[in-house]
């Protein structure tokens, strides 16, 4: 079998990022698919389980009420390396194109407070499963590490 994309990157040189992953070609539209790199793969420490899910939960929350993504945003979902997320947007898009609103939803994940929307058994399948303190810290984290002063280097797969 061909190895797929996302299994061509040299993930020893991967660092955290805002990477497009890749661009899919559905009828007329384009999904343009982004790797958020949040932590260095197979040099750091991976996500626990518990933060990764409050992301997705806060995230996707967010996304899915913006006033100009809403009606874009295709997936916001976790890598199963638990590594970082990938979200998918309908429309061609660059890796620049989306610091702005990486910011302002990390911005929104590090200063969330109270009941994490979705974390009840009704609406979710894991709701136990939450650490929303760890969730802001990493945010702010890769706000502070990655998002505010990103560079070339961390918006271009490494060759």
């Amino acid at each position: 079998m061909e190895k797929i994309a996302s299994f061509t990157i040299d993930h020893i040189k991967l660092e955290p990022g805002v990477y497009v992953s890749r661009k899919d070609h559905v009828g007329d539209s384009i999904i343009t698919t982004f790797d958020l790199r949040m932590t260095s793969p197979n040099d750091e420490p991976v996500m626990n389980t518990a933060e990764v899910h409050t992301i997705e939960h806060l995230a996707a929350t967010f996304l899915r009420n913006h006033d100009q993504f809403k009606e874009r945003t295709v997936y916001f979902g976790p890598m199963g390396c638990r590594t970082g997320f990938y979200l998918l947007l309908a429309g061609d898009y660059e890796s620049k194109d989306i610091i702005p609103l990486m910011i302002e939803m990390y911005e929104f994940i590090r200063d969330f407070k109270g009941e994490v929307p979705g974390a009840s058994p009704k609406d979710c399948g894991n709701y136990l499963d939450m650490n929303l303190g760890m969730a802001n810290f990493l945010a702010d984290r890769y706000l502070t590490h990655t998002l505010y002063n990103i560079d070339e280097k961390h918006l271009i797969y490494p060759q």
